[in-house]
């Protein structure tokens, strides 16, 4: 993993925290040292993110990064073309959520924003040994979409649309 992609992971992994996490345990997630999430949370910090050091760990207060959430449609097949646009451009797809008649809203977090996430996640389904969320509406869905700017977000919409996968909000 890059260093980019890795801190990209650990502001991920800090944004889906509710408690402190520890900077060992980061470090054991990353197999690497303690002292190279140090050195990562002060790059992180001097790039806008408010993270608080405490006895307990690391907490993220707020985010610069923006979230749009976007309808979709499209197929199966077109998953990871749809995944691709989002990442290439520089999203992260947080989540993925549906509104089902019955249940209500269904969400999954998802935090794709590799190819190589992409790829894990498309394996799973072409191996059976999942089904996208899509499948019980009609192919209809909801991603949470993180960037770095509203303009990054504008791109990926744009992407989206030229693709036909923007879906009518009714």
């Amino acid at each position: 993993m890059k260093v980019a992609e890795r801190r990209k992971a650990i502001v991920t992994l800090l944004m889906a925290q509710k408690e402190a996490i520890s900077g060992s345990a980061i470090a054991e997630n990353f197999s690497i040292s303690r002292q190279i999430i140090v050195q990562d949370i002060a790059v992180l910090k001097g790039l806008g993110y408010e993270i608080l050091s405490t006895h307990n760990g690391y907490i993220l207060q707020k985010s610069p990064l923006v979230e749009r959430v976007f309808k979709v449609r499209h197929t199966t097949d077109q998953t990871e073309d749809e995944l691709t646009c989002i990442v290439d451009l520089g999203g992260t797809v947080v989540d993925v959520f549906v509104w089902h008649k019955v249940y209500g809203k269904i969400t999954v977090p998802l935090n794709i924003f590799t190819r190589h996430h992409i790829k894990n996640f498309i394996e799973g389904v072409r191996t059976g040994k999942s089904t996208e969320l899509m499948n019980i509406t009609g192919g209809y869905h909801y991603h949470t979409v993180r960037a770095d700017s509203e303009d990054v977000l504008n791109d990926i919409g744009a992407a989206l649309a030229q693709r036909n996968y923007i879906a009518p909000i009714i």
